[in-house]
C-alpha cells in the first residue's frame, strides 16, 4: 500500500483556534524556504498585521507562531508546490480541507483566493462571509494575497474577517 506523499509544508492546526486559513498551495518560494507566504511579493504577513490578526509583522519563518494568536493554517493542495495553473488536479484534496475544518472547528475559516475556496466548496463563490458554514466555523473568502493576484486586492474582507473573530484593531 502506497503511503500519501509528505506535505510540501506542515498543517498549522491546534484547539481553540478562532481562524484557519486555507491557501491553494505552498508557492515555490514558499517550498524552498520552508515558510508558509514566503515570496516577498505575497502581502500575508503585512496583512494579518495591518487588519490585527497578529499584533507585528511576522516573517514567513516565524509562522509557527500563528496557534498563539489564535491562528491555523492549510493548503487545499499539500503535496505539490507552484502557482494554481502549475499544479495537478489529482493533488487537490477538499476533502482532506473540509475534515480538518470539521475536526478543529474554528470559529471561522477563511480561504485566501476565490480558486482555493471554489475548489473546497464545489461552487462559485464571490468575496466576504458566506451564508454557509462548515461543521459551525462561518465561511469567508478573501481576495489572495498572491503578489499574481494584484488587480483583484482589496483589504476589506481580510477586515471583516478580523472584525469577526475581535481583532480588527483598524477602526
Amino acid at each position: 500500500m502506497n503511503s500519501p506523499p509528505s506535505p510540501v509544508l506542515p498543517d498549522v492546526l491546534a484547539p481553540g483556534l478562532d481562524l484557519i486559513i486555507v491557501g491553494m498551495a505552498a508557492s515555490a518560494e514558499s517550498a524552498r524556504r520552508g515558510a508558509y507566504y514566503a515570496h516577498p511579493g505575497n502581502r500575508f504577513w503585512p496583512t494579518l498585521a495591518a487588519v490585527g490578526l497578529t499584533p507585528r509583522r511576522l516573517a514567513p519563518e516565524e509562522f509557527d507562531l500563528l496557534p498563539g494568536f489564535g491562528i491555523g493554517l492549510t493548503d487545499v493542495c499539500k503535496a505539490q508546490s507552484g502557482a494554481d495553473h502549475e499544479l495537478d488536479r489529482a493533488n487537490h484534496d477538499a476533502a482532506a480541507v473540509l475534515g480538518k475544518i470539521r475536526r478543529w472547528r474554528p470559529r471561522a475559516v477563511a480561504f485566501n483566493s476565490k480558486n482555493a475556496a471554489q475548489l473546497t466548496l464545489g461552487r462559485k463563490v464571490a468575496y466576504g462571509r458566506q451564508a454557509d458554514a462548515i461543521g459551525g466555523s462561518s465561511v469567508f473568502v478573501l481576495p489572495s494575497t498572491s503578489g499574481r493576484a494584484v488587480a483583484y486586492w482589496d483589504l476589506g474582507p481580510w477586515r471583516e474577517v478580523a472584525q469577526f473573530i475581535g481583532r480588527d484593531l483598524t477602526g
